[in-house]
């Protein structure tokens, strides 16, 4: 049940991605040894997509000290402020403040303080230039 709901995930950003950032083709997924990531399933899925998949070392929780800041700034500046009637209310407002405002304009230190979403522009534009 979980790596569902991992593949679903992975699937969605996969195909709502924008297309004028381009291709996802080679990107790294990297997560936890959590089984839902260490499937079967998963590495199929990862093929499929042409997704790297990338697992921390047992017991360093610092190979994933990014996913897991992530979860810290969703808990801290996202759910304490909030109360849903429903799971679907949930994971509908959780997949917008995501795509709005941690993607979109929360800027991250570990990028210079941009947003990703410039941050990523930012490097397609120069990869373009280097290109001509």
């Amino acid at each position: 049940e979980h790596t569902d709901v991992v593949e679903t995930a992975l699937r969605n950003a996969h195909t709502f991605r924008d297309p004028a950032t381009g291709p996802v083709d080679g990107v790294i997924f990297h997560a936890d040894r959590g089984c839902q990531y260490t499937s079967e399933q998963l590495d199929t899925v990862t093929g499929e997509l042409n997704v790297r998949l990338s697992v921390g070392r047992t017991g360093v929780c610092w190979d994933n000290a990014q996913q897991e800041s992530f979860w810290s700034t969703l808990k801290t500046e996202f759910y304490q402020r909030r109360t849903f009637g429903t799971r679907i209310e949930a994971v509908a407002a959780v997949s917008r403040w995501i795509d709005a405002v941690y993607n979109r304009r929360r800027r991250h230190s570990s990028l210079g303080y941009v947003a990703p979403a410039d941050f990523e522009a930012g490097m397609l534009t120069r990869a373009t230039s280097k290109a001509a």
